[in-house]
């Protein structure tokens, strides 16, 4: 189950958080500790392959994102972009890094979403390029408006692991 793999590798906590935002939270989700190490990080890439349908491109945002997308691109052999959160003031300027077609589906990996502000404003890039975003896959939601946000936007969330799956295995 990846909800255990999570907690085993120390990226969900149980207590009292504070969180970037500000908040106050009774758990804390730091997936580095999957994304960077191989083993979960497979497991990661082989649970979104299974959800994988016609997609020409996987595109994640810098930096959690990245290496999920290269993880998932090498389960696949499907090419990914690579999506800054700033356009760059140097070089090219670019905002999406990687080959792009008009008319390309891109499917977005993300490791935790909340309100998927990053992850709407990654989309809307790829989308002026003439990408067709229809889907994204996350490690963990944390169930705080982000699939509505994306819904809003006509993109569908899946979430490999649940809030409450993850709850469990760590009061365990």
């Amino acid at each position: 189950m990846l909800e255990e793999e999570i907690v085993n590798a120390g990226a969900f906590k149980l207590g009292n958080f504070t969180l970037a935002s500000g908040r106050k939270s009774d758990y804390y989700v730091d997936l580095r500790a999957v994304t960077t190490n191989p083993e979960p990080l497979k497991k990661v890439a082989v649970a979104m392959a299974e959800h994988i349908s016609g997609c020409h491109k996987i595109a994640g945002v810098e930096l959690g994102a990245i290496p999920i997308a290269t993880a998932l691109s090498l389960e696949t052999a499907i090419p990914f972009l690579m999506v800054r959160k700033q356009r760059k003031d140097h070089g090219a300027g670019k905002l999406v890094e990687g080959s792009l077609l008009d008319g390309e589906k891109v499917l977005f990996v993300e490791d935790t979403v909340t309100t998927a502000g990053s992850l709407i404003k990654a989309i809307k890039a790829v989308r002026e390029l003439g990408g067709i975003v229809e889907m994204a896959i996350v490690i963990v939601d944390r169930e705080e408006g982000a699939r509505e946000a994306l819904e809003n936007i006509e993109v569908q969330l899946v979430s490999l692991a649940s809030i409450e799956k993850l709850k469990a295995c760590a009061s365990n």
